[in-house]
């Protein structure tokens, strides 16, 4: 806008002046006396060029005004031809109940404050993998936590196997549904007593087959077995997320949502807990920080500027600029030999 004041001001203000000094000669030899030629100059310089100034000023700081409250209303409320961004409420194609249903959700952090979900719908089939990214935030945590019935929506209902979750009480909200957060919870107590604390009806052998699927079998083994006393002062944030995700398996609760639960796990170690989550039976809905985890899921939600966008891997490098964005940082970062570097767990 600056720049374009600054062409308007030159155009307008200065080439009636130049043009006046070249035609001067002419105008003279055809009559018109040299104090006339200088009252237009004056004219020019002294009143022209101000009033153009400030008209160009006005409309330039107004236009300016008008064309980021346009884009700042656009964002917030988008045309309906992008209401195609998430899948709406039932587009189930089987037709059976999902295992999560959001329908027109929204969500602000006090009266004034922006939404963070504005009249957000989708659809989670049974057995779906999503993976869900995006800056920092943007919303996936919240979208984590509405899902899990731990805050409530502004306006718009979750349903999780059909089932409102405004309706349900704590004992069957936690039947249906097991969030795993960023920062892992482990209590004095045997590694057993750990692993069972969700399930306490699984017996050794499902623990010991849940521990080699997860990658954990080798930490059960330097604590000491299933019997020994876990100190959870002397793990790793890393270890301890182990044990908090073993434990998530082998919870009955059809959904599972890792909130960057595998954040302090190493590359390697993470895709083995995601791979062996992918094949439980349920759901499973990952809150990721890093692209590697949307590679793997069947479906990708990303939070944009746009909002939030849904699709596989392949097509929102194609539909999504942030996206793009996030997969190409991440990539770079990892091509630098700086990507991924985090503590994994002893042992």
């Amino acid at each position: 806008m600056s720049a374009l004041r600054s062409l308007s001001l030159g155009l307008g203000g200065w080439l009636p002046v130049v043009v006046l000094l070249l035609a001067a000669p002419w105008l003279v030899r055809r009559g018109l006396s040299t104090g006339a030629v200088l009252g237009a100059l004056v004219y020019v310089t002294t009143s022209l060029q101000p009033a153009l100034h400030a008209l160009v000023q006005g409309l330039g700081g107004g236009g300016l005004r008008y064309a980021v409250t346009l884009e700042r209303i656009l964002r917030t409320c988008p045309p309906p031809a992008r209401r195609d961004r998430a899948a709406t409420p039932g587009a189930d194609p089987q037709g059976d109940t999902p295992a999560v249903r959001l329908s027109n959700l929204t969500f602000r952090y006090g009266p004034g404050a922006r939404p963070i979900l504005a009249d957000f719908s989708m659809t989670l089939p049974e057995g779906e993998h999503l993976a869900v990214v995006g800056p920092s935030g943007t919303g996936k945590s919240t979208l984590a936590g509405l899902v899990a019935g731990l805050i409530e929506p502004e306006r718009g209902t979750v349903h999780l196997a059909g089932r409102p979750v405004a309706a349900l009480g704590r004992t069957d909200l936690a039947a249906l549904r097991v969030l795993v957060p960023q920062e892992a919870y482990v209590f004095t107590g045997s590694l057993a007593d750990n692993l069972r604390y969700l399930s306490p009806d699984a017996d050794d052998t499902a623990v010991e087959t849940a521990l080699a699927r997860l990658g954990a079998d080798a930490l059960a083994r330097r604590l000491g077995g299933l019997a020994a006393t876990v100190d959870p002062t002397t793990l790793s944030a890393g270890e301890r997320q182990l044990v908090a995700a073993v434990r998530a398996y082998l919870a009955p609760a059809p959904l599972v949502i890792l909130d960057e639960a595998t954040c302090h796990l190493d590359p390697t170690l993470e895709a083995t807990v995601e791979s062996a989550f992918a094949r439980r039976p349920g759901t499973l809905v990952v809150i990721a920080h890093r692209i590697s985890s949307a590679v793997r899921a069947r479906r990708v939600l990303v939070f944009d500027e746009d909002g939030p966008l849904d699709g596989s891997h392949q097509e929102l490098l194609v539909r999504s600029p942030g996206y793009r964005d996030l997969v190409g940082h991440w990539d770079g970062v990892s091509a630098a030999g700086g990507a991924d570097r985090v503590a994994a767990p002893r042992g």
